[in-house]
């Protein structure tokens, strides 16, 4: 078994099931401290601690095997309770670059509904697609479906941090883009609450080979 130090998570992995996360306020370098306590659990493929870029947060992102989800270990070193997602739909404009800031975006829903989930995501899709000229800095999407039905979470990778401020103040409405269509984002029925959150990958751990180690 070979734990591989890489830039950024493998989003198109074939072996990755589920992922577990957590946001917490210990210090992502703590969390990795803990994290070096533990064995390296089976069917772990990729673990990631990022800070907030405003220092008040840490985010752990965790890639897992099918049948091999460990909430307990998330828990240990991050010392929050984790949140089961999956991966449901990636959009990718420039995978060679490498992320300078990471802004991690969560949708809360009025109740369990996972067809209202994807929806949603397409819908942000959509809006995307009607885009003209996509702001610039924008590296890749990958949109996350909560196995409880109620939440959405986006990691969405960007070259900077000044490029997704730029892209908010251009738009003037709070999304990335300036077409009508998102709109229909912003109206999307049944959304109890949304927000973001900015971040810098500290380090990325990947077990086995992944397309991320070339990047």
């Amino acid at each position: 078994m070979t734990v591989n130090q890489v830039v950024r998570p493998d989003f198109a992995r074939t072996d990755v099931d589920v992922e577990l996360v957590a946001e917490t306020t210990v210090g992502a370098a703590e969390v990795l401290a803990r994290l070096e306590k533990e064995p390296w659990p089976t069917g772990l493929m990729s673990f990631n601690a990022l800070a907030s870029t405003d220092g008040e947060t840490s985010l752990v992102y965790t890639q897992w095997a099918e049948g091999a989800a460990d909430p307990g270990l998330v828990r240990r070193v991050s010392g929050s309770d984790p949140v089961e997602y999956r991966l449901y739909r990636s959009g990718n404009r420039d995978n060679s670059a490498i992320p300078g800031c990471v802004v991690v975006v969560s949708v809360e829903f009025d109740g369990a509904d996972p067809q209202r989930q994807r929806r949603w995501v397409d819908t942000v899709f959509g809006a995307l697609a009607s885009e003209e000229n996509p702001a610039p800095g924008g590296i890749s999407g990958h949109f996350h479906v909560s196995s409880d039905g109620t939440r959405v979470l986006n990691y969405a990778e960007w070259t900077d941090e000044q490029s997704h401020r730029d892209a908010l103040a251009r738009s003037g409405r709070g999304t990335v883009g300036v077409s009508d269509e998102w709109r229909k984002v912003q109206e999307f029925p049944g959304v109890r609450g949304s927000g973001f959150r900015r971040y810098r990958m500290v380090r990325s751990l990947s077990l086995g080979l992944s397309t991320t180690e070339s990047a």
